[in-house]
């Protein structure tokens, strides 16, 4: 079973994954792996290793999927998000593994329980398909993979090398973002700075230091 609590992984999101992969691929030095496919919420997905039970997820608008029957996540419907796309994959998100999943719903969104593959998992999604807490990215959504086999992505997995350094999140509303992470046990995940809202993930690579997100 993947330790908590944990950054469990980052969502990163393209246009598509036809022109998202190669991307993001020589932003990063490395090649991303083939992951799968969302029936509920019409998306795909590429994914990365970052360390411990900790991935990258390149997640894009599934072409050959039918519309779903709600928001996708994420905001992937919203044209912000849409517009940011247009400049090619960007640092959306952060998921995370607190050390227990509180019951909802509450601003963190609805409990879904989703699966594919050998994986199922429970999740955290607003009803409308937003980021959760104010829509910019900072709160983390919520994941709680099940057991017995605890079966994670990063399971099957080759190693290449990345390793997530920090992740850093600045927000005029730190002081309540740190009690509300500290709360579910994530105060050692990551790193909160006051400031305008940002998100940024400094990696090592193979290459060397990397820095998705940010200005």
């Amino acid at each position: 079973m993947p330790p908590a609590p944990a950054v469990d992984h980052l969502v990163v999101a393209a246009e598509d994954l036809t022109h998202g992969v190669p991307a993001l691929e020589e932003q990063l030095g490395v090649r991303l792996a083939g992951g799968g496919r969302h029936a509920a919420f019409g998306t795909h997905n590429a994914l990365l290793a970052i360390g411990g039970a900790t991935y990258l997820e390149l997640i894009a608008i599934d072409p050959d999927a039918p519309a779903p029957g709600r928001p996708r996540w994420f905001g992937l419907d919203t044209a912000a998000v849409r517009s940011r796309l247009t400049e090619g994959p960007q640092l959306l998100h952060w998921v995370a593994r607190p050390a227990v999943l509180p019951p909802g719903p509450d601003d963190h969104g609805e409990r879904l329980h989703l699966s594919r593959d050998a994986l199922s998992w429970t999740v955290t999604v607003p009803a409308d398909g937003s980021l959760p807490g104010d829509g910019s990215g900072l709160v983390p959504s919520l994941i709680a993979w099940d057991a017995p086999d605890g079966a994670h992505p990063t399971d099957a997995l080759e190693d290449a090398g990345v390793r997530l350094e920090r992740l850093l999140v600045s927000s005029p509303g730190a002081p309540d973002l740190r009690r509300r992470l500290a709360a579910l046990g994530l105060s050692g995940c990551v790193t909160v700075a006051d400031g305008p809202p940002d998100l940024r993930a400094e990696l090592r690579t193979p290459s060397g230091p990397v820095v998705i997100g940010g200005p």
